[in-house]
């Protein structure tokens, strides 16, 4: 008699050359594309309009003459504007996934998306540093969607198709970065640029990055008019909402039994992600006694949400400590040890990356994962951001040698290493999404998650670049001392990856 090997209630059917019925790997569930594309398109304008300050926004803090003429001390004042947008942030944003699972994702993600379009419009208009720290808190504390987004995600995919929407999420964000950094760069000052077309209006001469600012804005006026038209609701923690449009019955009826995507993947593993917090609920009717207690903050306070979350705002540190070294060694003069970039070259090459990074995260991920796990992956991943950051002092070097063909290939290698780095983006948001007690908690727990994150991100900014101003000012390891600090934290995180689950389940 013919052995059946199963590995889950929904799969194809084939005979082996031995005469075995072997069920393959289950049929993943169609993307729902309409919503993930507006729920991608609605997370974009938060990269946009946190990335379009970066290539101006050295040259921006110069011109208040905050700094003396003291070029060095450029990175104070640029790594505080930088911070004080997470800092906000990370005291609102747990409130807004907790709204969120009570009145529903799609108010809370338009109210975010107003709120963005506002405050970027005022931080155009901003000459003063104080009207610039208004604007950029302001922009911090009314955008509550980017925890929302990820719950949102969730909500309207299953276990078998949940890695290929969430890899899309890079995407977005590398869209956003990408356009943000491009306006950022080409559009700002625009009557110096085109003189004789722009700069025929005074209101550039008066207010130089005003125009980068107004198109970042266009786009956030535009995502929340497709988001208030045609987002659906899909929060089941809504209490004004009868039933979640998330999942239909078929869905529930076919989950998946008790798979798991390990560490160290097996000719016979199944190439499915792990069973979710949809189908634990239906196998398990102990899990439904979560739904009482979902606005209980203490429920996720267990080491399967703390640990991924822990690492998540790790990830937020290095990675914005990187994001903000970028236009702040490349923009900072060859004799420093930079390499004498103007904005417009900043916002190319740092879109550049932006767009690769994006592109080749949607297709590389979902096989990296199937290959080597979600922690290997991680791990591997994370170990990147080593060459990222010593590559700095090398760039500098050839730069002040003048030795611009090496510099070129230094810098291509140091972005091609951030985006194999960029990966363990995916692979958290994963572990924090599957370490939820149940989907009525995800609010909450991506509300934790994007708290630390905002808390991490508003410390690496003024962390890093007054690191790089010190290093330069007290000539520390020849000016390069934040570059080898930032490696020594990149290892101390690697040694604590191991304590990541070696599994999602």
């Amino acid at each position: 008699m013919a052995q059946i090997h199963r590995t889950s209630q929904t799969s194809e059917e084939k005979y082996s050359g031995e005469g075995e019925l072997i069920e393959e790997a289950p049929l993943p569930t169609p993307l729902p594309k309409i919503q993930l594309a507006i729920l991608l398109f609605v997370q974009m304008p938060e990269q946009l309009t946190a990335s379009v300050v970066y290539p101006f926004v050295n040259q921006l803090v110069r011109s208040t003459g905050i700094t003396g003429g003291d070029e060095r001390k450029t990175g104070y004042y640029a790594g505080l504007i930088e911070s004080l947008y997470y800092a906000v942030e990370a005291v609102t944003i747990l409130q807004w996934g907790r709204v969120s699972d009570h009145i529903g994702r799609k108010p809370v993600i338009l109210v975010g998306l107003f709120g963005v379009t506002l405050s970027i419009v005022s931080f155009g208009f901003s000459k003063e540093l104080w009207m610039i720290i208004l604007s950029r808190c302001a922009q911090g504390a009314l955008n509550g969607n980017i925890g929302v987004v990820k719950c949102n995600m969730t909500e309207i995919t299953d276990a078998s198709n949940m890695a290929r929407a969430f890899a899309w999420l890079p995407l977005a964000w590398a869209t956003g970065y990408t356009l943000g950094f491009l306006i950022g760069g080409v559009l700002s000052d625009p009557a110096a640029k085109w003189p004789n077309s722009v700069g025929r209006y005074p209101l550039f001469h008066q207010y130089p990055y005003f125009l980068p600012c107004m198109a970042a804005a266009s786009v956030s006026i535009a995502s929340w008019l497709v988001a208030l038209l045609f987002l659906k609701e899909s929060t089941r923690g809504a209490a004004s909402k009868k039933k979640s449009v998330s999942h239909s019955d078929d869905t529930k009826n076919s989950a998946m039994q008790a798979t798991t995507i390990h560490d160290k993947p097996t000719d016979t593993q199944v190439d499915i992600l792990p069973r979710m917090l949809d189908e634990a609920e239906t196998a398990n009717p102990a899990s439904s006694s979560l739904e009482s207690s979902r606005t209980d903050f203490r429920s996720i306070l267990i080491p399967r949400v703390i640990i991924p979350v822990l690492h998540y705002g790790f990830l937020s540190f290095i990675d914005q400590c990187m994001l903000v070294l970028m236009p702040l060694m490349y923009s900072t003069s060859r004799p420093l040890g930079g390499l004498g970039f103007s904005s417009n070259t900043i916002g190319l090459v740092m879109s550049a990356w932006s767009m690769s990074n994006g592109i080749i995260q949607v297709y590389a991920f979902p096989r990296l994962l199937r290959k080597f796990g979600p922690k290997r992956l991680y791990i591997a991943s994370f170990a990147f951001f080593l060459v990222t950051f010593s590559t700095y002092p090398l760039m500098g070097y050839m730069a002040k040698r003048q030795m611009g063909a090496g510099m070129w290939l230094i810098l291509c290698t140091q972005l091609a290493a951030y985006i194999v780095a960029y990966s363990t983006y995916s692979c958290i948001i994963l572990y924090v999404n599957n370490g939820a007690p149940s989907r009525d908690l995800l609010g909450a727990t991506n509300g934790l998650a994007q708290t630390l994150g905002s808390m991490m991100r508003a410390i690496g900014p003024t962390v890093v670049s007054s690191l790089f101003a010190l290093s330069l000012e007290k000539n520390l390891a020849g000016g390069t001392a934040v570059y080898w600090i930032m490696c020594m934290i990149v290892i101390l995180v690697l040694i604590f990856s191991t304590y990541l689950p070696k599994s999602l389940t």
